[in-house]
């Protein structure tokens, strides 16, 4: 296993703990972070996301596999099980990781999942029958950055 392996192995493993820091320690500090709902998240934005989503996920448990890198970049698959907060329904998130590393850190992370499946779950039938829409879809972005901000700035 190389050294970037093993960085992403630390990060999913600090995941699965709840462990915020430890999952901030594998982040390089010029780290930019992508998701499906978080998008072009910077720096310290990363971090912040991480600990407000785990502190959110009391009863969240993480299964992950599939990790694989080389010197340059990484890959990992990753599932979220929790009960979203805003709407008490149950998530089973199925998550694609790609990074890239600098200085022994990730210095990019993209994550990918399906949006629609996602709203569907933690939304209910608003989220199946609109989850697909854009308007509701960027609505979901928006209040999560706000949700974000509202946790940076306390």
């Amino acid at each position: 296993m190389n050294s970037n392996t093993e960085v992403i192995e630390k990060f999913y493993q600090a995941l699965q703990k709840r462990d915020a820091e430890g999952m901030v320690a594998c982040y390089h500090p010029d780290i930019t972070f992508s998701d499906a709902v978080f998008q072009n998240l910077k720096g310290p934005q990363a971090g912040a996301m991480w600990r407000m989503l785990v502190e959110a996920g009391k009863d969240m448990v993480v299964t992950y596999r599939e990790v694989q890198a080389d010197n340059q970049q990484g890959s990992g698959y990753w599932e979220a099980s929790y009960t979203f907060s805003t709407t008490g329904k149950k998530v089973l998130n199925k998550i694609r990781s790609n990074f890239r590393f600098k200085d022994g850190k990730i210095i990019e992370h993209r994550d990918s999942f399906d949006l629609w499946r996602w709203a569907a779950m933690a939304l209910g039938t608003q989220g199946l029958f609109l989850g697909w829409l854009p308007p509701v879809q960027n609505r979901i972005r928006k209040t999560a950055m706000a949700r974000l901000n509202k946790f940076m700035s306390r």
